[in-house]
């Protein structure tokens, strides 16, 4: 198992990385149920999962901001010039907090109605009394952060893609 470097990230950061993106799109397709009411493939298939698959983004999201601090020293340079780094370093820092607000905004409104919170089968937070503020605090802000974390990946990937196919500067390698 391969550790970060300066020049390349390790085993647990590539790990860490491409499983969330995986997660992260197939919760990204929840803005698919808003067709049809649900009533396709995405709705049936994939949405049921929305809330175990969140909670778990949670937790990953945690691990991964731990892991990228304990592996400050060897995080690659910032690509120059210096208001390019200055805005990929932005770019992350957003990421990582609509990543930490989507699955509390969630458990926001299921504990806020009342509903509790389960996942994966396992009953995290047992069902109770509606708390109104928490209900609205969620309601408020899960869906457009949603639309602002989707414009957020996409903005990441296009920036990879860049610097892999225009640039060539090795930024996108030290991922892949």
């Amino acid at each position: 198992m391969s550790r970060d470097t300066r020049e390349r990230y390790g085993t647990i950061s590539r790990l860490l990385h491409w499983g969330m993106a995986v997660l992260v799109i197939w919760q990204a397709l929840k803005l698919f149920d808003r067709i049809n009411d649900g009533e396709h493939w995405v709705g049936q298939v994939l949405v049921p999962w929305h809330v175990s698959i969140g909670t778990l983004i949670g937790v990953l999201i945690l691990v991964r901001i731990a892991w990228a601090l304990r592996n400050k020293d060897n995080r690659p340079p910032a690509p120059p010039p210096p208001m390019l780094g200055l805005l990929a370093r932005a770019g992350h820092i957003a990421l990582y907090v609509g990543l930490v607000l989507m699955p509390l905004t969630g458990i926001s409104i299921l504990v806020g109605n009342g509903y509790g919170l389960k996942a994966f089968g396992m009953q995290l937070v047992a069902p109770g009394p509606e708390i109104e503020w928490l209900a609205t605090f969620g309601g408020v802000i899960h869906s457009p952060l949603a639309w602002l974390l989707v414009l957020l990946v996409a903005g990441h990937i296009g920036a990879a893609l860049w610097h892999g196919l225009v640039r060539k500067d090795g930024v996108l390698q030290r991922m892949l």
